[in-house]
């Protein structure tokens, strides 16, 4: 089984050090939020993530969910370990006092959710849809849906889910069968089948609040006429207690490469009472609220599972010993194979795309709590703007990496990461989900080029690269040679931008095939512009702790020698057209 510890030092010092938007720190509700405090909720969180939810990734992969006489069980250890991670408040960590939570900001939940990941997807996927549909309901619901259904959810009592996919419809919405008829008393009859719905059902809660999207017996066809429901799997009393049970059932359970653990269903809804939430036809709009928000959190599972791939790497490099470095000290013996080039560039890689991930997710956090908590209008909005152009960024560049990391931590462990014993092979297979869901990464960079670098607010690409140059413009000699690396692949970006625009007036086909490689142009560009962040303290405060200044100064070495060159490969791939695609005949 992998181990795991919880990069504290890392996490803090992002914390310390690199909250320094000004905006963020302007918002008051957070001002009592100081790091003593963070420090001593995120050396917490490792303890519960590194002692109780580590050890449920092997118990769940190798006991997988199981549906038995209508019921979904979950693995062993999963209630007693749920029970203890709602007892300690941990489901209740961002959410608003005003229903039970601790209000905490996503620069303190987002560490946690990295945590979560590397020590159990399948086991964090309970909670993080409860989350996501709190957060909707929280957006969209009337006051009177609020107060009945989201203090349970925010306790933890109650789970959370979001069921848009559907046999005839994956991506296209505006295909669904589902079907919303309205009663006398307001409420609606939901009928339909949804399918993969993550969490659908289970044993860890008493009931389970499903936002389901339907279409109204006199809406439109298409996404115009897509409504969103609140589907109690239990009927919820006036007092709010639980009744009977709602007209939702379990068809099956996925039976899945990876976080088997997870009970991913297929439901059926016979006649279930809903209620509308948000205006009628307008269901995707508020379900979107749900759904960028955890595209986010798709990103940080892949860097939580790049970050245990990377640890255990390390580790059996520095344990295994194979074949003779070209340096050897050893004699007769076999070297250690950290000692090989290529095994070292390996890790190299893996911990600079990790670290400067990181960096990136702790900047957009701040982006995101200023865009919805900040006084000024248009202050939410420039930070709204950037938030919508990173969203599809991070998901795919993330969870992209995760799948190369966690390839890379296979190969560095040879045959051993092969077999089930290591638990590598696990990582790799848990995170092969993270670049298909909440849309496939394809979906995202096309939703990237074709609705995210301009909008009603102008061009967003454009403000985001002058926000990049101002924040760049560094006097410390040190940091020149890095800042020049990233200065001449910004000027790639631009130029990509500037291509993208005149293809879209006449080739869109050449867009298309390009959406791909632009948005790994733009998502190196990104990761870089965080690693800037993190040498200008490094280099300010090295006197202060030489080790870990040094090793964050050679490990971005890394980054801009070997990783961010990459975007020239992409851009060259990219602006070649797609005539030679779309012209080749597939027998």
């Amino acid at each position: 089984m992998p181990t795991y510890t919880a990069p504290l030092e890392d996490m803090i010092f992002l914390y310390e050090k690199l909250r320094n938007n000004k905006s963020y720190n302007e918002i008051e509700k957070y001002k009592e939020v100081t790091s003593d405090l963070v420090k001593d909720i995120l050396q917490e969180a490792a303890k519960i993530n590194q002692n109780i939810i580590l050890p449920l990734a092997k118990i769940g992969d190798e006991n997988p969910t199981i549906l038995e006489n209508g019921v979904v069980r979950t693995p062993p250890g999963y209630k007693e370990a749920y029970k203890k991670f709602i007892e300690d408040g941990w489901q209740s960590l961002s959410c608003d006092p005003k229903y039970g939570g601790q209000g905490m900001p996503k620069t303190v939940s987002a560490f946690f959710d990295e945590m979560l990941s590397s020590s159990s997807l399948a086991f964090k996927l309970y909670s993080e849809l409860s989350i996501g549909a709190y957060n909707c309901i929280n957006s969209h619901a009337t006051d009177s849906i609020k107060n009945k259904f989201l203090p349970k959810m925010v306790e933890g009592k109650w789970s959370g889910t979001m069921c848009l996919t559907e046999p005839v419809c994956g991506t296209d919405l505006g295909l669904l069968k589902t079907k919303a008829v309205e009663q006398s008393d307001g409420t609606f009859k939901i009928s339909g089948q949804k399918i993969f719905i993550t969490s659908g059902d289970h044993d860890l809660t008493e009931n389970i609040i499903h936002l389901v999207i339907a279409r109204a017996s006199d809406s439109p066809k298409g996404t115009k006429g897509i409504s969103l429901f609140l589907v109690p799997k239990f009927v919820v009393k006036e007092d709010g207690s639980v009744g009977q049970r709602n007209g939702v059932s379990t068809g099956s359970i996925e039976s899945k490469m990876g976080i088997k653990g997870s009970a991913t269903c297929v439901l059926n809804f016979d006649n279930s009472i809903g209620y509308m939430i948000g205006p009628k036809n307008k269901g995707l709009n508020s379900m979107f609220t749900m759904m960028n928000l955890e595209r986010i959190v798709v990103g940080i599972q892949g860097l939580g599972i790049s970050e245990i791939a990377y640890q255990n790497s390390l580790a059996y490099a520095k344990e295994r010993k194979q074949g003779k470095s070209h340096n050897s000290q050893s004699g007769d013996g076999a070297d250690f194979i950290i000692e090989h080039a290529d095994i070292r560039k390996s890790l190299l890689n893996m911990k600079s795309i990790i670290e400067g991930e990181r960096a990136l997710c702790f900047w957009l956090s701040q982006q995101t709590e200023v865009s919805l908590y900040h006084k000024d209008e248009k202050t939410r909005q420039e930070a709204t703007d950037l938030v919508s152009l990173m969203t599809p960024v991070v998901k795919s560049l993330f969870t992209d990496m995760g799948m190369e990391i966690t390839s890379d931590a296979m190969q560095i462990f040879g045959g051993y990461g092969y077999t089930k014993d290591q638990g590598i092979e696990q990582l790799y297979r848990d995170n092969r989900i993270t670049p298909i869901y909440e849309g496939t990464n394809s979906v995202q960079a096309i939703d990237l080029v074709f609705r995210k670098l301009i909008n009603k607010n102008g061009n967003i690409i454009d403000k985001y690269i002058s926000l990049i140059k101002k924040d760049i413009l560094i006097e410390d000699q040190k940091i020149k040679p890095f800042i020049e690396k990233l200065s001449k692949n910004i000027e790639i970006l631009a130029k990509f931008t500037n291509w993208i625009n005149e293809k879209m007036k006449n080739s869109k086909d050449d867009v298309s095939a390009a959406c791909n490689d632009y948005l790994k142009v733009l998502g190196l560009v990104a990761t870089a512009h965080a690693w800037v962040k993190v040498l200008e303290v490094s280099f300010k405060d090295y006197e202060k702790n030489k080790q870990f200044y040094e090793e964050k100064i050679q490990t971005a070495n890394f980054f801009f020698n070997r990783v961010l060159p990459r975007i020239e490969s992409y851009y060259l791939t990219a602006t070649s057209g797609s005539k030679y695609i779309m012209d080749f005949k597939f027998n």
